[in-house]
């Protein structure tokens, strides 16, 4: 399965789901959000904050050897909505060459059908996950 089947997929899933669904699904994702690795949870210096997040959250973009986009975050466990967001970007773009992150779908926060499960400015903090992500692969790319 593609990242962009896995995205569309994702899209149906929180579609089909009342309200109160959703966020649980939310907080799901937010659950599996990986730790950082032992690189960055000892320089935290190396991340970047989201200040669009109303919770703390802290982010790193690498390219691979093999040109491959690696997301890492740092989001506390009781912001579980931030770390949920954070996950759901991570399961569809970690791993996708530069070129397709860079393409992924600026409106797919809004897609995911909760703009009546959280609200608007928790969604922008989404976005504004998304919109660095792209951010510092265009910086590392030069693309």
């Amino acid at each position: 399965m593609s990242t962009l089947e896995t995205a569309d997929q994702l899209i149906k899933d929180f579609e089909i789901l009342r309200d109160s669904e959703r966020l649980d699904l939310l907080l799901e994702f937010s659950d599996a959000l990986p730790e950082l690795p032992q690189r960055y949870a000892d320089h935290p210096e190396l991340l970047e904050r989201v200040e669009e997040c109303q919770s703390p959250i802290f982010l790193f973009v690498e390219i691979d050897e093999q040109g491959l986009t690696r997301l890492f975050f740092s989001a506390p466990a009781e912001s579980p909505t931030t770390r949920g967001f954070a996950s759901l970007l991570f399961s569809v773009i970690d791993g996708l060459p530069v070129s397709q992150a860079l393409a992924f779908d600026q409106d797919f926060p809004f897609k995911l059908s909760l703009s009546s499960a959280v609200s608007l400015l928790r969604l922008r903090g989404m976005l504004g996950i998304l919109s660095r992500i792209k951010r510092q692969l265009r910086e590392k790319s030069q693309q």
